[in-house]
């Protein structure tokens, strides 16, 4: 019965490293397609929020995706330029989330995606990391919910030839 009980515990303690990465970012890059490439802290993030308008929503607290790209400021060099634009959520485990310009920017969602560094008043859980990411106007919670989230990539599509 010990046995069986260390094997359940070395188990339960496999997935719980397995789900946290080895390293968490104390960085947040925005880059790719934008006029202002950022690095910030969650200092820096806060900061931001306060001068912006703080964004809480189911518990997270933060600044809205679309309030960090307008301090990107996407490029919008080329004939309909945002109309190509998607957005790359990325984590320091690999994870990515992907937003069209389009559903930011011109639907209820882009209110609603938030880049948190807060959850019920206070810095995010360990298992979060520094930095998460999280869409909450998404019919299925999860997806597009981002921990440990480390950079942030605006890219565009080719434009199709005529």
């Amino acid at each position: 019965m010990k046995s069986l009980l260390l094997a359940a515990a070395f188990v339960a303690a496999a997935a719980v490293a397995q789900e946290r990465p080895s390293s968490v970012s104390t960085q947040l890059s925005v880059g790719g397609e934008v006029q202002n490439a950022l690095m910030l802290s969650v200092d820096d993030v806060r900061a931001l929020a306060k001068r912006r308008g703080a964004a809480e929503a189911g518990g997270y607290g933060g600044l809205r995706l679309i309030d960090l790209l307008d301090e990107a400021d996407i490029r919008r060099d080329s004939p309909r330029a945002l109309r190509r634009t998607y957005i790359v959520a990325a984590a320091t485990d690999g994870y990515q989330a992907v937003f069209s310009w389009g559903e930011l920017y011109n639907s209820p969602i882009g209110a609603k995606v938030l880049v948190a560094v807060d959850r019920d008043g206070a810095p995010l859980r360990d298992g979060e990391g520094r930095f998460a990411l999280v869409s909450l106007a998404d019919e299925k919670f999860g997806p597009r919910h981002v921990k440990w989230l480390n950079r942030i990539e605006v890219r565009r599509v080719e434009e199709g030839r005529r």
